[in-house]
């Protein structure tokens, strides 16, 4: 038997995700209906990001905080196929996404009429969801890819300070 390298498993586990992923949600659909079918898939991000942003925490030893987030959620884009660039300030920081692997998904399997839907609610989940994984961070959705924005624009911003 041949060995894969680490790149190809990599990449068998990288679209086995993403195959899971619309072949879950396509099947609940078949059988309750689109909205539905994004109301349950909702629920599921509501849980996942928790998982894989506690695990990222874990492998970077990344602390509690905004830049711990910061580190750990430029890692999770990278590794999922992201294209994108970084700002930061005094409040936080934001991703600026110029390709998204999900969207580029929904436009290759000729879905992308319903991208903007799914994108503007799993997105405010799964982001959000990331957010206060690492305290009490705020997360706002400012501009969208697949509902015609030219970027995503993931804006992190650090908790208020205390007056």
């Amino acid at each position: 038997m041949k060995p894969l390298t680490d790149q190809q498993i990599a990449e068998y586990f990288q679209r086995s995700f993403t195959a899971v992923d619309g072949l879950w949600f396509m099947k609940v659909e078949e059988k309750l209906g689109f909205d539905a079918a994004l109301e349950i898939d909702n629920e599921v991000w509501k849980v996942l990001p928790k998982i894989q942003a506690r695990k990222m925490k874990s492998l970077l030893n990344a602390s509690d905080d905004i830049d711990g987030l910061y580190e750990c959620f430029a890692c999770r884009l990278q590794i999922e196929g992201f294209a994108f660039e970084t700002r930061k300030d005094a409040q936080g920081f934001t991703f600026v996404v110029k390709s998204c692997p999900w969207h580029n998904q929904m436009i290759k399997s000729g879905r992308e009429h319903l991208s903007g839907k799914i994108g503007s609610t799993i997105c405010r989940t799964d982001y959000g969801t990331w957010a206060r994984e690492f305290g009490n961070v705020s997360f706002d959705l400012q501009e969208q890819l697949c509902t015609g924005g030219t970027q995503c624009s993931l804006r992190f911003t650090r908790p208020a300070a205390n007056s």
